[in-house]
């Protein structure tokens, strides 16, 4: 069997990956590049939501800056109402925008525990409920990746308009980091980097297990025959929605770790650029591996953050090229260039010991 697909040797794959990714602070002396590390664990997780949802769900999902938006505002706003003064819990933006109370919806963030919860259940709730009635209707395929492009531009605009609530195009910049139980969170510290270091562990070894259960079977044999799935008495409304869902989640939870590392949220959040390049990660590293796609977010961010500014805007056409060529030839991502090569110096090795063909002896994709 090709190791590839060897559980044992997956896992053993992901606890390097992870063992390696925990030692990085030991290593870097920068604080400002531990932060920007950090940061590519926060990408790693919109892209690891981008290979649920798109890659084994068979649902391609050009809105994922939605929850990942919504997210990062209710984080925002819990983290600018902990550096409020109880007696004057207005923040700055709102007075120069002329209100004299805090609005309702803000008055739940005074309270860290249910502003973190909100900050999560606000977005996973919308998936739940934009998912069912798309998936309900039988939206599909390109149109519901067009429906979901356009939600997000509808979001957007809402941001930008309620400027009073939101401080528009300016943002929410909290004074101070995320304090919880007492402790601060330093975004450029260790601390912030493990946060969300595990938390990307665990949302990566859900996902693993998740694609390995009864539930995942269902869920990829939607992505191949719907109606075939829809004729055994599965609800694939009900299942796609689940896996748009918790897609979402994932994504939500990737918007409060982007709040704490940056201290800073704006309606940039919701820009379509964001949301494509969520797939992009996720496709050029496989959008059918986690481990591919992660790896393919910390690439493809860590190239840009150190040749952005040298191919200035000829870097998205670079970009955009490279992917073209990806989906084009790699279907699979450099996750199946991996796997392609095991497999080749699995058969050539079989080849020499036995004279036998490994294309006769192994069935080869597609077949």
């Amino acid at each position: 069997m090709n190791l590839y697909n060897d559980v044992r040797a997956q896992w053993v794959a992901y606890l390097i990956l992870f063992a390696g990714l925990a030692i990085v602070p030991a290593l870097v002396n920068d604080t400002f590049i531990l932060n920007q590390f950090a940061m590519y664990g926060v990408y790693g997780m919109l892209a690891l939501s981008i290979c649920l949802c798109w890659g084994f769900g068979g649902i391609l999902n050009l809105g994922q800056g939605i929850p990942f938006g919504l997210g990062a505002y209710g984080m925002a706003m819990t983290m600018q109402m902990q550096s409020q003064d109880p007696s004057n819990p207005m923040p700055p933006f709102m007075l120069n925008n002329s209100l004299d109370h805090l609005p309702w919806f803000w008055e739940p963030f005074k309270n860290t525990a249910i502003g973190i919860i909100l900050a999560l259940l606000v977005p996973t709730l919308f998936c739940a409920v934009f998912g069912g009635l798309m998936f309900k209707a039988r939206v599909s395929g390109p149109f519901f990746a067009i429906m979901t492009l356009a939600m997000l531009n509808a979001w957007y605009t809402l941001i930008l308009d309620i400027q009073p609530y939101t401080n528009g195009a300016n943002g929410i910049t909290p004074p101070a980091p995320l304090d919880i139980a007492g402790a601060s969170v330093d975004p450029y510290g260790p601390a912030a980097y493990w946060l969300i270091i595990g938390l990307l562990f665990v949302a990566t070894v859900a996902v693993k297990l998740m694609t390995m259960s009864r539930f995942g079977l269902v869920i990829q044999s939607v992505r191949g025959d719907a109606e075939r799935v829809r004729f055994l008495g599965y609800s694939v409304a009900g299942y796609e929605t689940a896996i748009y869902t918790i897609s979402g989640f994932i994504a939500a939870v990737a918007g409060c770790c982007w709040v704490i590392v940056t201290q800073y949220v704006s309606p940039a959040q919701f820009d379509t650029t964001l949301s494509l390049s969520m797939v992009i990660w996720a496709g050029i590293g496989g959008r059918l591996s986690p481990f591919g796609s992660i790896i393919g977010a910390f690439v493809i961010q860590g190239a840009q953050s150190y040749l952005g500014d040298t191919f200035l805007a000829t870097w998205l056409l670079i970009l955009g090229t490279f992917f073209i060529l990806v989906v084009r030839f790699l279907p699979k991502g450099l996750a199946g260039l991996v796997e392609s090569g095991l497999s080749y110096v699995r058969f050539r090795r079989r080849d020499r010991s036995n004279g036998a063909s490994a294309a006769k002896l192994y069935p080869q994709p597609g077949e």
